[in-house]
């Protein structure tokens, strides 16, 4: 792993993003907003429950589009009301 100093002197280590958590992700943008890399897409996540064939549960979810474009910097993470970022 990288280990990097602050300006201030302080060690620092980057946590890239590896995946989200599409079951507690609740899609509200938040990530994708404040990551400037464009490491987040918004896509489809069916709720498949397997009651019927005629479901129209489906929601909006994040996904790691471009992880190797993450920086490490954890904004990500800091705003996400689910705590779903796994890095």
């Amino acid at each position: 792993m990288v280990t990097a100093v602050t300006a201030d002197g302080s060690p620092w280590e980057p946590q890239f993003i590896r995946a989200v958590d599409s079951s507690e992700c609740i899609g509200c943008g938040r990530c994708y907003k404040v990551c400037g890399r464009d490491v987040f897409e918004l896509i489809e996540n069916e709720d498949d429950d397997g009651d019927d064939d005629y479901s129209d549960d489906v929601r909006m979810v994040m996904t790691v589009s471009h992880a190797g474009d993450c920086i490490g910097c954890g904004a990500c993470e800091r705003v996400c009301p689910r705590n779903c970022h796994q890095h």
